[in-house]
């Protein structure tokens, strides 16, 4: 929340600073959650006297499960919707509009969903040495991420931050 408050919109809390505690009002979904897993496994890790990177490898391995069914449930509640497009599996958002789009959050569910899922796993049995399950999560999370957010609209209260394609997903997967 605080990250969506600083990065997202912060003269608006500034003039209503009661609102930051207002959890129920959204955040930084993936990207909050990504930095709130990695501080708790670290203090975790730190506090057992284990090495959190094996906990991350763990949590890398299952977050795609999560993350595809997250995007599925985006796709089903017409959340985070694509641009328009005339390709023929564009899709009509008829709670948005009557424009047939790109169902940008099937991308992402099969892109940071399946594929990352069978990545990571295949890396995982090659044996891989702590930590890589995680690099490799990291990196290709956020160039599957990068490149869908191409066709899917940006946050309508931010639009595009620079060069007019660049939104505010793909500044925090860089």
């Amino acid at each position: 929340r605080l990250g969506y408050v600083v990065l997202y919109n912060p003269s608006y809390y500034f003039n209503n600073p009661i609102e930051i505690f207002m959890f129920w009002n959204g955040g930084m979904s993936f990207h909050g959650g990504l930095l709130g897993v990695i501080i708790a496994t670290i203090i975790f890790g730190k506090k057992n006297s284990q090495n959190p990177f094996k906990f991350l490898d763990l949590n890398s391995i299952a977050a795609p499960i999560g993350i595809f069914l997250g995007r599925v449930a985006n796709f089903i509640n017409s959340e985070l919707y694509g641009t328009p497009t005339e390709k023929p599996w564009g899709v009509i958002f008829p709670n948005i509009d009557n424009s047939i789009r790109h169902p940008s959050q099937l991308y992402e569910a099969f892109l940071e969903g399946v594929v990352l899922f069978i990545v990571l796993n295949f890396i995982v049995s090659k044996n891989a040495k702590t930590a890589t399950a995680t690099a490799y999560f990291l990196i290709l999370y956020s160039l599957f991420r990068f490149l869908v957010e191409f066709l899917r609209l940006p946050d309508s209260h931010i639009g595009y931050l620079m060069f007019s394609w660049v939104t505010m997903g793909q500044i925090l997967c860089i």
